[in-house]
């Protein structure tokens, strides 16, 4: 199976809730990083389309103002410095900062994002939903689920993952996948924090939540 062609990326600052307002923060040069060797990267046998799991390193977990926007070595973003709030662990329809996003990740969270074009993807994000809908209870938890679903229209690719320090990227919603990653690599960020942040238009209006 043929691996992604990826370009790096990530996303600056609060954006207004109009995703035309949706600006990406600045890149670092070269591909995605897959490790030295390729030995951390792999496809996903049984999958529908083209997916792809990469480890990376840890880039750390430094809080940074919300006026500077991180930037990441991976696409989606995998770890780093990261705003000093994090979303309610749900589904949004509109872009959230991939800031706000890494910290949710550091509690042990799957943040899932897509981006299908002006055309959209109504049916696969019903499947993305039903996905999540369908995943057991949170055993360090007690209930509910640490998972973001967002679209996200700097993204190069059609769908893609991240938890602590691993990325997935695919050119459909494919539930193989998916779920392989998220029993892999679901709740090992380097936190455990189960409520869910703050709302939307509260993440980065003077509010406290580390």
């Amino acid at each position: 199976m043929s691996s992604l062609v990826l370009a790096a990326g990530c996303v600056d600052g609060l954006p207004a809730r109009d995703a035309s307002n949706y600006e990406p923060a600045p890149q670092e040069a070269g591909p995605v990083d897959a490790g030295t060797d390729g030995s951390d990267a792999m496809s996903v046998d049984g999958a529908q389309c083209t997916v792809l799991i990469e480890q990376h390193p840890d880039e750390g977990a430094y809080h940074v103002a919300c006026t500077s926007g991180p930037t990441y070595g991976t696409v989606p973003p995998s770890s780093g410095n990261h705003f000093g709030c994090w979303p309610e662990y749900r589904t949004f329809d509109v872009p959230v900062p991939w800031g706000n996003l890494v910290h949710a990740m550091e509690h042990g969270a799957v943040v899932i994002v897509y981006n299908c074009g002006s055309a959209g993807c109504p049916d696969e994000v019903a499947r993305a939903q039903a996905f999540i809908d369908g995943l057991p209870p949170d055993t360090d938890c007690g209930s509910g689920h640490r998972v973001i679903l967002a679209p996200d229209p700097t993204l190069p690719v059609r769908w893609a993952a991240a938890a602590w320090t691993w990325t997935l990227q695919a050119d459909c919603f494919d539930e193989t996948g998916f779920t392989q990653f998220y029993a892999d690599h679901y709740g090992h960020g380097r936190e455990i924090v189960c409520s869910g942040g703050a709302p939307y238009a509260n993440l980065c209006d003077g509010m406290v939540c580390q």
